[in-house]
């Protein structure tokens, strides 16, 4: 359709001393699926959780779509 635009990002977590998720670090705008499960499946072993997720935008009308959540693993808090 035209005017929307996709955005696959990616975040890992790690557990704060109250054993909640947290964000290991800023959400991350991956060129593409395929890059964004192979990032994953590498950061996976060494952080709480990570997630992948898609999310669509028409910024002509300032509308943003809830996130589709593409891949996760562990334990995930608040992103998007």
């Amino acid at each position: 359709m035209p005017g929307i635009m996709s955005a696959v990002m990616l975040l890992a977590f790690e557990r704060n001393e109250h054993g909640d998720a947290i964000p290991a670090f800023n959400p991350l705008q991956m060129e593409s699926v395929e890059q964004a499960l192979a990032e994953a499946e590498k950061l996976s072993p060494q952080h709480a959780g990570v997630v992948v997720w898609r999310r669509n935008a028409q910024p002509a009308v300032g509308e943003l779509s809830e996130p589709i959540i593409i891949y996760q693993r562990g334990i995930i808090g608040d992103f998007g």
